[in-house]
């Protein structure tokens, strides 16, 4: 009986090879130091050939587009990508790092700022623990903050109609415009340039579009490069 519990132990599946928190975060920061100088070959190792990555530009690539995409930056180009504020859940044969990036890069001595947020399904498969699954998404971050000629303020107010009775109002405030709907909260428009404008922490943008006789005739609720337009009635 001894002998036949081995033999059917021995027969059983092995567990996969536990991976840590720490060790993900390691391969990941791993990765990111490598896109500066375009260093393909932990993309190569880290990446499942059968890899699917879904990149903060909307692309979806395989491992050997993810791969060409990738090249050292050009000359007056540098900068840094550091992993923080990592989350791993574990299953066997399988890790999900979920974490953000903090991305600083220097074009010709000028110094821009992103962040994203990356879940990266890693699973052990043919002796390794390699990435399957990829998919980053970018923060929204407001626009700098522009100059609009107060004079022109007052030709913005007034009242913007989606349907009868579906309403928006513009006010002023001193040097500031109030954009409110129906009976809800008020919210600071800022400007960004002429009459364009943004709500903080709002993605997309207030347009207030002019007729040919530069009369406003209209408030575009623009959103991911499509309008809501809003005819002015009042």
């Amino acid at each position: 009986m001894s002998f036949g519990f081995s033999l059917a132990a021995q027969a059983l599946p092995s567990e996969p090879p536990s991976i840590t928190e720490a060790e993900l975060v390691r391969r990941t920061q791993q990765l990111y130091d490598a896109v500066v100088p375009g260093n393909q070959a932990p993309w190569k190792a880290f990446y499942a050939d059968d890899a699917t990555v879904y990149d903060e530009k909307g692309r979806s690539m395989d491992k050997k587009a993810l791969l060409a995409d990738l090249a050292p930056m050009p000359a007056g180009y540098s900068g840094t990508i550091k992993v923080v504020h990592p989350h791993a859940i574990f299953a066997p044969g399988v890790a999900v790092l979920a974490y953000e990036c903090e991305e600083t890069e220097t074009i010709f001595g000028q110094e821009l700022h992103a962040r994203y947020h990356s879940v990266d399904t890693w699973l052990y498969r043919n002796g390794a623990w390699q990435i399957a699954a990829s998919q980053t998404m970018r923060f929204y971050e407001d626009p700098a903050v522009g100059t609009t000629d107060p004079a022109r303020l007052d030709e913005l107010t007034g009242a913007y109609e989606l349907s009868s009775g579906n309403r928006r109002t513009v006010t002023r405030q001193g040097e500031d415009l109030l954009l409110q709907r129906g009976t809800g909260m008020k919210t600071k428009l800022l400007p960004e340039s002429g009459d364009l404008f943004f709500r903080p922490g709002v993605e997309g943008r207030i347009l207030f579009h002019r007729n040919a006789s530069g009369k406003v005739d209209a408030l575009y609720d623009r959103r991911n490069n499509e309008d809501v337009v809003w005819k002015k009635v009042l």
